[in-house]
């Protein structure tokens, strides 16, 4: 709750955590969290607690639902991605862009090179412009082999990471699996498959910035292995 609360602090720049909440939804919203709920999925601890917090923001609970299904975002209003940050054998890196992927209604159409084209999943008309926030479950992410969970290559992270631009945040978390593997290697161990849905996402549909130079991060806490 602690992190939670600090890091809507430092993506909205507001005092507390009601003004933080109520700078990115609206307490009439129908609001829909969507955490990765399988294969090394978003931690249920993580998911309660931005629940909590914004009933205590003031946003009654009937209007916060789970909203994996593209039929259930279809009735909300605004969407919180809470993915978990992991490498994915199938598209590279499988962290906020393909958090989306089953709103597409045919997911294996969005791997390999294809995964070029996660971005048009966020401009659906159900989907685009709704997300107010991109949390990242990076408490113990897994830099390869990914989805699937394999404990040579996950470790305690103990962070978050967000933002209001979804491909900030997920260049943020390519950055931070990519300095894992290398010092796990010893030299530079790149995914496979590249992760070519970011730069896509920036470059062809135009989400937000993949420019590490252009990012502004706002870090707090422990500086031990942080990776940027």
């Amino acid at each position: 709750e602690k992190m939670l609360n600090e890091t809507l602090a430092r993506v909205t720049g507001k005092k507390n955590t009601k003004d933080a909440w109520l700078s990115l939804v609206k307490p009439n919203d129908v609001i829909g969290l969507v955490p990765t709920d399988h294969l090394n999925p978003t931690h249920d601890e993580v998911v309660e607690v931005v629940k909590n917090s914004l009933v205590n923001a003031g946003i009654p609970e009937d209007r916060i639902r789970d909203a994996q299904s593209p039929r259930n975002a279809k009735k909300c209003d605004a969407l919180i991605a809470i993915p978990g940050l992991k490498a994915h054998w199938l598209t590279g890196i499988g962290t906020v862009l393909k958090n989306y992927i089953m709103y597409s209604g045919r997911p294996s159409n969005y791997h390999k090179g294809d995964s070029a084209k996660l971005g048009e999943i966020w401009k659906l008309s159900f989907v685009k412009g709704k997300t107010k926030l991109v949390l990242v479950d990076s408490l113990y992410p897994l830099c390869d082999k990914g989805p699937q969970p394999d404990p040579r290559y996950q470790w305690p992270y103990n962070g978050f990471i967000a933002g209001t631009d979804p491909v900030a945040v997920e260049t943020v978390c390519l950055k931070i699996i990519t300095e894992k593997r290398k010092a796990i290697r010893g030299e530079p161990w790149p995914l496979s498959p590249p992760p070519i849905c970011v730069e896509a996402a920036d470059k062809v549909y135009g989400l937000g910035t993949s420019r590490m130079e252009q990012i502004q991060i706002k870090h707090y806490g422990w500086e031990h292995d942080l990776l940027l």
